[in-house]
């Protein structure tokens, strides 16, 4: 499991409202540029789909994903389907109202079919792609603080 952790003031509900809009994820990820919620999803919740659309370099694509943990305030984490990977978000409130501790993680549920990882190993979505993933959560973690404590 990767992940990175970043204090940011402001409460742990407005930080979920900010990662649960997928349709703005673009305005905090590096490579993610958006979202549509899918069927009559429109945020989320337990089982809601949605489609992801990430761009590195000149590469695009998407990805389907599913809701897996809502709890507002608290965890917000979807499954992808391509690569198998769990991606979440956890908020933890500091004692006496000091803001909150906000952790984004990833980590494999299922091993990735086998066209997405040719794709991860060619160097098209970059070389070090654990790397890539790692500084494309603290830099979505910084762009929320900034927002968040703006």
């Amino acid at each position: 499991m990767d992940e990175v952790t970043v204090h940011v003031d402001a409460p742990a509900d407005k930080l979920y409202s900010l990662v649960t809009d997928v349709r703005s994820m673009g305005r905090w990820s590096p490579e993610c540029t958006g979202a549509r919620w899918l069927a009559k999803a429109s945020g989320p919740a337990v089982g809601a789909r949605f489609v992801g659309f990430n761009r590195k370099g000149l590469v695009h694509w998407f990805t389907r994903c599913e809701v897996t943990a809502a709890e507002p305030g608290h965890h917000f984490e979807f499954e992808v389907r391509e690569s198998g990977m769990v991606w979440g978000y956890r908020f933890v409130p500091s004692p006496g109202g000091g803001g909150t501790d906000v952790t984004e993680y990833r980590s494999e549920a299922r091993r990735p079919g086998v066209v997405v990882r040719a794709v991860q190993r060619s160097g098209l979505i970059g070389r070090d792609r654990d790397t890539l993933m790692v500084n494309g959560m603290r830099a979505t973690l910084e762009r929320v603080k900034a927002a968040a404590e703006a």
